[in-house]
């Protein structure tokens, strides 16, 4: 498994020209290795050895551009072997329905990090504070909010320019073997969870536990202000400068928040059990759809599903997704399907009579489906009648996102500009 660890940096102003410049110089690279990897025809080789034919040529180009030089070595190599990641990139989304075109030329605003590999970086403490010294670049302030373990190398480190101006490192390690995960034919039931997520309640479990979706309102309301002040300005002016870092802000805000929920939700899920059930949503699909696609697009369920699963498989824990294709209509107990309006909250089935929360019976049919999937022989007789709680215990997104985290605490600017 694949590790990084992600920490703010504190560049000085000069500092952050410096960054600048090494982020510009790389996408002018970028771009001049992309013009030549399209002029090799693509029986000339694989597309690794097409791309390194590229690479090939960097000694060559620091004999007339003078700025290569003043990069450190790997950061030049990684720039140019980006064309093939990006390229790998492109093809995986094609392969999911995507329509995608072909790589282009990178301007400015859209080229935003680059990366050291294997060497060029370390820690380093200066004046009591600790620095991120990079080689032919400068020694960086950084917060460090917590230690990488020292049984792990680190392998690359890319540097980020966020749209809001801040500058972040993350630090990639080595690759970590899985935990051994349990055999499910020995696993409690109460240690098995079928997820159904949703709108109005993000998740409802097996266990009977409901989570209701974050609050985003109030953040949503203030990015449309600040978008109405920046179509107002003339585009390029200091004025619209200045608000576009404005509007940039507000999106962080959102997307800390969103992030830190979901980050903290399936962290839950991964570490309590020994076997985590979802459904596999086409949330394209859904995207598509002309109806409540900005609810379904705020929700990130792709999002959700990827974080859950690659925690579960830190944690040793068993992941599957099922069809989610009639979860809601059939009965978790005899297995009738029954036609439901959205508006219908409750299931109550005219074949056996049982009743319960919509979701609620969808998510054991998630489970089902998933004990299904893996092999995992279950009982005829579903644990729906003694094990699904009477109540559903609903729980806010507040308690998820705890009242302490940074992401919740409006940043500095902003807060002086409402007041």
């Amino acid at each position: 498994m694949h590790y990084a660890y992600r920490f703010r940096l504190k560049p000085t102003a000069e500092q952050r020209e410096l960054l600048d410049y090494h982020r510009d110089t790389c996408r002018q690279l970028y771009n001049h290795a992309l013009g030549e990897f399209n002029e090799i025809p693509e029986s000339a080789g694989t597309l690794n050895q097409r791309v390194r034919q590229v690479r090939d040529q960097l000694t060559d180009l620091k004999d007339w551009w003078d700025e290569l030089n003043d990069l450190y070595s790997t950061v030049a190599q990684a720039a140019v072997m980006r064309i093939e990641d990006s390229i790998k990139a492109l093809s995986e989304l094609k392969e999911k329905g995507y329509n995608v075109g072909s790589l282009n030329w990178k301007a400015p605003s859209d080229f935003r990090s680059f990366t050291y590999v294997q060497s060029g970086f370390e820690f380093d403490k200066k004046n009591g504070q600790t620095v991120l010294s990079l080689s032919k670049l400068a020694d960086i302030p950084i917060e460090c909010h917590r230690d990488i373990p020292d049984e792990e190398s680190v392998k690359e480190v890319t540097l980020k320019k966020e749209p809001t101006g801040e500058w972040y490192a993350s630090f990639a390690v080595g690759d970590k073997g899985e935990p051994a995960k349990p055999s499910l034919e020995e696993t409690d039931a109460d240690e098995m969870v079928g997820i159904d997520v949703g709108i109005l309640k993000y998740v409802h479990d097996t266990d009977g536990t409901a989570v209701c979706s974050l609050d985003l309102s109030e953040e949503r309301d203030r990015l449309e202000r600040e978008q109405r002040n920046l179509s107002r300005k003339e585009h390029g002016s200091n004025n619209w400068e200045k608000q576009r870092q404005t509007v940039a802000e507000c999106h962080q805000q959102i997307k800390r928040k969103r992030r830190d929920f979901l980050h903290k939700l399936s962290n839950y899920y991964a570490r309590e059990y020994e076997l985590v059930a979802v459904e596999d949503l086409n949330v394209k699909g859904m995207l598509e759809s002309p109806r409540n696609s900005r609810n379904t697009a705020s929700a990130a369920w792709d999002t959700f599903t990827y974080l859950l699963e690659y925690k579960c498989k830190r944690e040793g824990t068993h992941f599957v997704e099922v069809d989610p294709g009639g979860t809601t209509k059939e009965c978790a107990q005899c297995g009738v399907e029954t036609e439901k309006p959205l508006w219908v909250r409750e299931h109550s089935c005219p074949s056996c009579g049982f009743e319960a929360d919509r979701d609620a019976n969808a998510a054991w049919n998630v489970l089902s489906r998933g004990l299904t999937d893996l092999g995992v022989g279950h009982s005829e007789e579903t644990p729906v009648e003694s094990a699904l709680p009477v109540d559903t215990a609903v729980v806010s997104a507040k308690r998820v996102v705890e009242a302490g985290s940074p992401c919740l605490k409006e940043p500095p600017k902003a807060a002086s500009r409402q007041g």
